[in-house]
C-alpha cells in the first residue's frame, strides 16, 4: 500500500479524472442555465429596468419618451390604495383558506395511508381530479352554481349570496380550495409512503393505535412536505388572478383591483406599462419576503 493511499489521499490519476467530469456537468447544465437566464432572469432584469422609466410628453399632444426616472414607479405604488386594498384582501385570503386547504390535503393523505381504508385507488383518484380541470373551468362551473339566476340550488343561493360583497371573497377560496387540496394532498401522502414501515411496526408493538401513530408519527415526518405546500400556497395566493377575473363576469363586487395581479393587468392595459412593472416588482418582492420568513419561522421552531 503507498503513502498516499494510507495517508487517505487520492492518487494524482484519480483526482485528474475527478476534474474531467467539470467539463461533462457544465455541458448538462448549459442548457437550462441558458433557458432559466432567457425566460427567467431576463424577463425579471426587463421588468425592473422598465419600473425605473417615466414616460414624458413636450406639451399636451407631444410624443411620448422615456426617460429615466429613479423611484418614481414606486413613490407611486406606495399611494395607490386600491393596490394596496388588494394585497390586504389576498392576505385574509391567505390566512384563512391556506390553513383550510393544508388541513383538509393532510386530512385526506392520511386518510389514503391508513390501512383502514378500503378502495385507495378510487379515493386517491376522485380526491385529485378536481386539480385536473383547468382553474377557468373551475371557476366558471362555481360562479354558475353560486349565481342565484342560474343555479340548480336556487333555494339555498337565492337565501345566501354567496356574489356579495362580503362572501365573494370566501365564494373564490371555496375553488382554490377544491381545485388544490388534491394536489397538495399528494405532496403530503408522496411524504407519507416514504416512511420505513418498520417505525409502525415498532409503534403497533408498543400498543400505539392509528390516531395515535398518525399524531405521533406520521404528522411530524411529514412536516417537511407540509412546509413545502404551505409556501407553494403563499405564492399562489399573492398571484391569484384566474379565479376573480372570471367571477367578475358574475358579481359586481370583484373590481379591476381585486387583487394584485388584477392591479397589474388592469394597469397595463391603460397601458402603463412602467407601473404595471413597479406593481409586479413590489409584488414579486412581498411574495419572497412572506416566503422566506414563513420558512425561517418554520426552521427556527423546527430547531427548538
Amino acid at each position: 500500500m503507498s503513502v498516499a493511499v494510507r495517508a487517505g489521499t487520492r492518487p494524482p490519476k484519480e483526482r485528474r479524472r475527478r476534474v474531467a467530469h467539470k467539463g461533462a456537468i457544465g455541458m448538462f447544465l448549459t442548457p437550462f442555465g441558458v433557458l432559466f437566464a432567457l425566460f427567467y432572469l431576463l424577463p425579471i432584469a426587463y421588468a425592473i429596468w422598465q419600473s425605473l422609466l417615466v414616460v414624458e410628453r413636450d406639451g399636451t399632444y407631444g410624443a411620448p419618451r422615456q426617460v429615466f426616472g429613479w423611484f418614481t414607479q414606486y413613490a407611486l405604488v406606495l399611494q395607490n390604495g386600491p393596490f394596496w386594498e388588494s394585497v390586504g384582501r389576498v392576505l385574509l385570503f391567505g390566512v384563512v383558506q391556506v390553513p383550510v386547504m393544508l388541513g383538509l390535503a393532510l386530512l385526506f393523505a392520511l386518510l389514503l395511508d391508513s390501512p383502514a381504508l378500503k378502495g385507495k385507488r378510487f379515493f386517491r383518484l376522485a380526491f385529485f381530479v378536481p386539480y385536473a380541470v383547468p382553474g377557468v373551468i373551475a371557476a366558471i362551473m362555481w360562479g354558475f352554481l353560486f349565481s342565484p339566476n342560474l343555479s340548480p340550488f336556487t333555494g339555498v343561493t337565492q337565501s345566501v349570496d354567496f356574489l356579495s360583497p362580503e362572501l365573494v371573497l370566501w365564494a373564490i377560496a371555496n375553488v382554490v380550495t377544491w381545485v388544490y387540496v388534491g394536489y397538495n394532498m399528494l405532496i403530503i401522502y408522496s411524504a407519507l409512503l416514504a416512511i420505513p414501515q418498520e417505525i409502525y411496526e415498532a409503534a403497533r408493538l408498543d400498543g400505539a393505535g392509528q390516531i395515535r401513530i398518525a399524531w405521533s408519527i406520521k404528522i411530524p415526518m411529514v412536516a417537511p412536505a407540509i412546509v413545502l405546500t404551505a409556501i407553494f400556497s403563499i405564492i399562489g395566493t399573492l398571484q391569484l388572478l384566474a379565479e376573480p377575473q372570471v367571477f367578475r363576469s358574475f358579481s359586481s363586487a370583484v373590481s379591476s383591483t381585486f387583487t394584485p395581479n388584477m392591479t397589474v393587468y388592469a394597469t397595463n392595459s391603460i397601458p402603463n406599462i412602467n407601473l404595471a412593472a413597479a406593481f409586479s416588482v413590489v409584488l414579486a418582492l412581498a411574495t419572497f419576503v412572506l416566503s422566506f420568513a414563513f420558512l425561517k419561522l418554520t426552521q427556527r421552531k423546527a430547531d427548538r
